[in-house]
């Protein structure tokens, strides 16, 4: 039914709009999604773009079929307490994962191998399952503790793609700045796109 599955986890990172790009754009190429928001994603959420999304989970799903007009089950928002869901289990998760944005904290604890709530136990499905982990922190400085995590976690084979978009695209727009680094996903996701400009193009 779906072309291809991905887990996408929201944390409490500033950089909100960057998540509302690449959960469009997921959409838009006929990706299923299991989203997972952390308490503090949500506050950022609203803060950044004044977006308030319901509460209550069954709301949430309905909320973004109707938002972004996607098909029956595409979207599946999961509450941190959804410890049946298939993204906790390594016999039914997605292989591929992101976290957009990714704070320093839950870095943290994927370096440590922690699954305090179901964000930190789907990211640990995947690393033990061998399968696709991208975390997109958005911080700086950068400490030194940040850098030895990042450091361990790419050892372990997770790409750490920072929220650092480049500029010769010459962006013109915040929404522009968004499409740089949801192409940089895209591609390591090997999912075909048409967004923003490649170098030299």
């Amino acid at each position: 039914m779906f072309k291809s599955k991905v887990t996408l986890a929201v944390t409490g990172a500033s950089g909100s709009g960057y998540f509302l790009r690449l959960l469009k754009s997921l959409i838009d190429v006929d990706v299923q999604i299991y989203l997972l928001l952390s308490d503090a994603a949500k506050i950022v959420l609203k803060t950044e773009e004044n977006e308030a999304w319901p509460e209550d989970v069954d709301e949430l799903n309905f909320f973004l079929a109707d938002k972004y007009q996607s098909k029956e089950k595409q979207v599946i928002a999961l509450t941190a307490k959804d410890w049946f869901s298939p993204v906790a289990s390594g016999s039914s998760a997605p292989d591929k994962m992101i976290i957009c944005p990714c704070s320093c904290g839950t870095m943290a604890s994927l370096a440590q191998g922690l699954s305090n709530n179901l964000i930190e136990r789907s990211a640990d499905v995947i690393l033990k399952e061998r399968g696709q982990l991208i975390i997109m922190p958005r911080e700086t400085p950068f400490s030194t503790v940040h850098l030895r995590n990042m450091l361990t976690l790419s050892e372990l084979g997770v790409t750490v793609m920072p929220l650092a978009p480049g500029f010769y695209h010459q962006p013109k727009t915040i929404a522009d700045l968004h499409d740089f680094m949801t192409a940089r996903v895209m591609d390591h996701l090997k999912i075909s796109h048409n967004i923003g400009k490649r170098w030299c193009e």
